[in-house]
């Protein structure tokens, strides 16, 4: 694709978002964070807006290309930044690979929130796209939660991005470990079943495993080898979750649920090298709750509390599925992320139900994502859902006309 073409599809995603302004009054104490009024005065009559940042597993080596042909100049300095906080080239390992070296976690997950936050940063200065003026509610899944607290004004890239490294080093570290005491391998599954299914699988889950999540630091997970340990580290929508742990008990487990529920949900192994979300991933809560007691890196900030609270607008715990509440609440559920549950489905679920949000703006590389969300808030009859990826400078057909 041209970068001509490239450049006039994201100038379109930018009117999109900055088109029209909704004056829906909040209804709960933390919506006083929004704003409901623009810097000019005006009031806000667009439809209600959530931004939503990926996970792991939607890198792809080559994925800066389209932004560094489209915007060289900005690109560029943020790249600049990006290789500069982390400490060494990681722009070469995104940009050149192979996919081997950026599938890796260490690389993987700084290389996804980074891209994501470019995107970002592309979208305020090229076009003027402002996050406070723009969108009511910000949320990530899994790792994407570090960008969504940067887009929300929670924690300065800098400070965010540097967590999402040490965060990966000692994830990666936590499984090698595993693997080295009790052999086996680990890594995630993903189970699709059918909407009826759902509920009645996850019940058999927990009692198969014995409980329902590492962070409420069950007696049961803290006495088991991690060979033996298994969680749901997703419930992504109405009919997927994602199991994470060693990967024949995995097996063992889907076994016993087409066994004893008398039916066949459909497994695919997910593209990670380490099982998130499960008590083997214990260590990097303590890593990030070390990184959430401490002080900036940012210069001129480095007196200055990491975290910032409150932001510009609410954001959407993976841990609660609610927004967060309180610094001490932000620090507490964002550290925990590491081994609980990632509650996607009731996040949508809570925004499209409870807040009425009909326009969702995926920002950040790939698809998954907006394929997440889009099987709760798809068009529904005259509902007014709207949806935005701007990862790979497409916009989908149906979603021009705000």
């Amino acid at each position: 694709m041209p970068s001509a073409v490239r450049a006039s599809r994201a100038a379109q995603l930018a009117t999109a978002l900055t088109r029209g302004p909704t004056a829906l009054k909040p209804r709960r104490p933390f919506a006083a964070q929004l704003r409901n009024v623009s810097t000019t005065g005006q009031v806000i009559t667009r439809p209600r807006t959530a931004i939503f940042f990926p996970g792991q597993g939607v890198q792809k080596v080559g994925m800066l290309t389209p932004w560094l042909e489209a915007f060289p100049t900005t690109a560029s300095e943020i790249i600049e930044e990006i290789d500069d906080i982390v400490g060494y080239k990681l722009s070469e390992v995104i940009q050149n690979g192979p996919n081997k070296e950026l599938n890796l976690t260490v690389h993987a997950q700084p290389a996804i929130m980074a891209t994501s936050i470019l995107i970002l940063r592309i979208l305020e200065k090229e076009f003027g796209f402002k996050v406070s003026e723009r969108v009511d509610f910000t949320l990530g899944h899994s790792l994407g939660e570090f960008a969504a607290l940067v887009s929300g004004g929670y924690i300065a890239f800098e400070d965010s991005l540097y967590m999402v490294q040490k965060r990966a080093e000692a994830m990666s570290a936590a499984t090698k470990r595993a693997e080295e005491e009790y052999g086996g391998e680990y890594g995630m599954v993903a189970i699709v079943t059918e909407p009826e299914y759902l509920q009645s699988l996850i019940d058999a889950i927990h009692e198969f495993v014995g409980y329902s999540s590492a962070g409420s630091k069950s007696e049961s997970a803290e006495d088991r080898s991690p060979i033996e340990q298994v969680l749901i580290a997703n419930v992504n929508s109405k009919n997927q979750i994602v199991l994470s742990g060693n990967i024949e008990r995995i097996k063992t487990l889907v076994e016993h649920v087409r066994q004893f529920l008398g039916h066949d949900p459909r497994a695919v192994r997910l593209k990670s090298d380490s099982p998130f979300h499960s008590p083997i991933m214990k260590p990097a809560v303590s890593v990030m709750q070390r990184m959430l007691a401490g002080k900036s890196r940012v210069k001129g900030r480095e007196s200055e509390d990491i975290v910032t609270f409150p932001g510009m607008v609410p954001c959407i715990s993976n841990v609660s599925a609610l927004p967060f509440e309180s610094k001490a609440d932000l620090k507490d559920l964002f550290a925990r992320g590491c081994l609980e549950t990632v509650r996607w489905w009731d996040s949508i679920k809570y925004l499209d139900q409870e807040e009425k949000v009909r326009r969702w703006v995926g920002i950040g590389p790939g698809k998954v994502g907006r394929n997440l969300v889009g099987k709760e808030v798809g068009m529904r009859g005259k509902d007014t859902v709207k949806g935005v990826v701007c990862g790979r400078l497409q916009i989908p057909a149906r979603s021009k006309r705000f």
